[in-house]
């Protein structure tokens, strides 16, 4: 039973550090142990590193730390890029390692050799298109013609000029300080493709994501179904209800089916348990950026409505507060007055209620044209090139 408490820890874990990591800001998880695991793997670990490399190295030693750090977080670098190669590579060699002697067998062909190949092939094609392509990077060339292809809606963007590329910013459009340089319809700095994802590859993005999230289902379904070829094969079944007179029902078989599965197949239950927590991930990522997409919203700009919607808030807030304090004052007056009716009271419409906090996201023009701009972007288009910016 050892190997299946291991492979039960090992799922556990790897789940726990994959979403304190990617997931632990939400504020779902606030106060939670999952953001005081996240807090420690993002910035407690560092920490505890840069105050331990003072102690044994003085000041020279937190210099040098300091240098690797500006040039793995603060600049472009290829370290993240390298590391997902590590990982597709090293998962794709285990399963060939592990269960490609089993190919072809009772439910599989001998095809699924080569389509897994095309299947990893695709998905490392499609993350050096997204790594290596243009973002959609604004320049003094094609500035008026984005400045035309996206308005500003005076709410989150305004006309302003980018202080470290000195042209106008277009809507939409951030300085991304990695990069040094400004791209249109700005999503995120994506460290895996060490490259911005913006308006000419979110495309490409899109697809990487859902490919993976496809490539992790399928090694799936292909490592059980060898493990079921195996038990066919092997009268897994048959040898327990024969000869061991074990009862033929689930629940009299699986613990032992499971048992004999983990002892025996074990290295191919972990990269099951393994795709499956990766496929849970990129399913959530995925979800994500699907609802962006069809909202015809970036990353950058959530954050920037989530900024202006908590000021609204505390403007009304502060605006409540004034009311009331004017209503105590006025009760003071009306102490002589007759009572006002509970009713009436009741059914009054605060001022307050007029205020409503409305995200009015102007880009978003229906689903069906926010997908098309996303797949068919504006500076694509033979329009964008004769395009100009509206005077005024």
């Amino acid at each position: 039973m050892a190997v299946q408490w291991l492979l039960v820890c090992h799922g556990l874990i790897t789940l726990l550090v994959m979403v304190s990591f990617l997931c632990g800001q939400w504020p779902i998880f606030q106060g939670t142990f999952i953001q005081r695991i996240h807090s420690f793997i993002t910035f407690g670990a560092y920490d505890y590193l840069r105050r331990f490399v003072h102690l044994a190295c003085g000041s020279r030693g937190t210099d040098a730390l300091y240098s690797v750090e500006y040039y793995c977080c603060d600049r472009p670098n290829p370290i993240i890029q390298v590391l997902y190669l590590l990982i597709i590579g090293g998962t794709y060699y285990f399963i060939v390692q592990s269960s490609f002697g089993y190919i072809p067998g009772y439910y599989l062909s001998a095809v699924h050799r080569y389509t897994s190949f095309l299947a990893v092939g695709v998905g490392i094609l499609l993350f050096l298109l997204t790594s290596f392509s243009d973002p959609g990077v604004v320049n003094s060339a094609n500035v008026s013609q984005y400045l035309s292809a996206y308005p500003y809606d005076n709410i989150i963007f305004s006309e302003k000029e980018c202080s470290t590329c000195k042209i106008p910013k277009p809507a939409r459009s951030k300085h991304c300080s990695i990069c040094d340089r400004c791209v249109a319809r700005f999503d995120h700095h994506c460290a895996w493709m060490n490259n911005c994802i913006g308006e000419r590859n979110t495309r490409y993005f899109m697809a990487f994501i859902i490919w993976h999230f496809l490539i992790c289902m399928y090694g799936i379904v292909a490592l059980a179904l060898i493990l079921a070829g195996r038990m066919k094969e092997l009268q897994v079944i048959h040898i327990l209800t024969d000869y061991y007179g074990i009862e033929n029902s689930f629940r009299k078989l699986a613990p032992l089916v499971l048992q004999w599965l983990s002892n025996s197949y074990n290295t191919q239950i972990l990269i099951m348990v393994f795709l499956a927590v990766v496929s849970l991930l990129l399913g959530g990522f995925f979800t994500y950026h699907a609802k962006l997409c069809l909202t015809n919203t970036t990353t950058n700009e959530s954050f920037k409505w989530q900024e202006q919607l908590s000021w609204q808030r505390k403007v009304n807030e502060a605006k409540a507060s004034a009311e009331a304090l004017k209503a105590s004052l006025g009760e003071l007056d009306q102490e002589n007055k007759p009572r006002e009716s509970k009713w009436r009271t009741f059914f009054r419409r605060s001022r307050l209620q007029e205020l409503e906090l409305v995200k009015n996201n102007i880009y978003d023009k229906g689903f069906l044209h926010n997908i098309y701009e996303v797949a068919i972007p504006f500076s694509t288009r033979r329009s964008f090139l004769v395009n100009k910016p509206k005077s005024g």
